[in-house]
């Protein structure tokens, strides 16, 4: 079996830092790949790295990877992708270490947050992250879009995957955004994932220096509605 390293990519003043795990509680983490499992999140992480484009040989930062699943997917797709997951949760890095370990792949592991992302600038081919950011509050969210604008190559794409307005046919996004939101309350969605909302994930992107962020994929999902975002820097 592989040995993967978890490199703490934390600065000082991000130890003791607060983030909310992948299923809100810690405990819950033995769960999570069983549950994402029932809920079919797989293809979602599948038409992510299709829409991505990866080709062999690029790099790849999946932010706020947690057990590695959407790593794993682009792994699958193009053996030859240098992929390194970045999370700030120890615990579901060390489960994404032990699957890595057990499949043979190579993955880099990072410890982190989002709005502090390791690579030099332009140093990155691909930013890729699935349902993560409905977890980062205003601040990390506004950092992140920063950080990714910073470590792309010029030409390089970052695709994000999460929670989105509700898509009603035709007109369907403007009614989406103005009904979205108790719908999401409805399914129990957190606080943060309302800053999703209103092309909330389009307009992160554009403040951060995107010029031609979009969403390109909407998919009613089990979860609720989903987005898929993509911009190129």
């Amino acid at each position: 079996m592989t040995t993967i390293q978890i490199i703490d990519g934390r600065a000082e003043s991000d130890r003791g830092r607060d983030f909310l795990p992948g299923m809100g509680r810690t405990w819950l983490l033995p769960l999570y790949d069983l549950f994402t499992r029932f809920a079919r999140v797989r293809p979602l992480h599948e038409r992510t790295v299709e829409l991505a484009g990866i080709r062999p040989g690029e790099t790849v930062l999946d932010v706020g990877c947690g057990t590695g699943n959407l790593s794993f997917a682009v792994l699958r797709a193009v053996p030859g992708a240098v992929v390194t997951g970045h999370d700030p949760d120890p615990s579901a890095l060390r489960l994404a270490a032990r699957k890595a370990g057990r499949r043979g792949v190579r993955l880099s592991l990072v410890q982190g947050y989002a709005d502090r992302l390791l690579p030099e600038d332009g140093s990155v081919d691909h930013i890729v992250s699935s349902l993560a950011l409905h977890h980062v509050d205003d601040a990390g969210r506004e950092g992140f879009g920063r950080e990714a604008h910073r470590v792309l190559k010029p030409g390089g794409r970052v695709t994000i995957v999460d929670f989105g307005a509700p898509d009603h046919g035709p007109g369907g996004h403007d009614h989406g955004r103005r009904h979205g939101h108790e719908g999401h309350r409805h399914r129990g969605m957190n606080a943060y994932t309302e800053r999703n909302l209103d092309n909330g994930i389009v307009d992160l992107l554009t403040d951060a220096g995107f010029t031609d962020a979009r969403e390109i994929d909407h998919i009613d999902h089990r979860f609720g509605p989903i987005t898929i975002v993509q911009a190129t820097r």
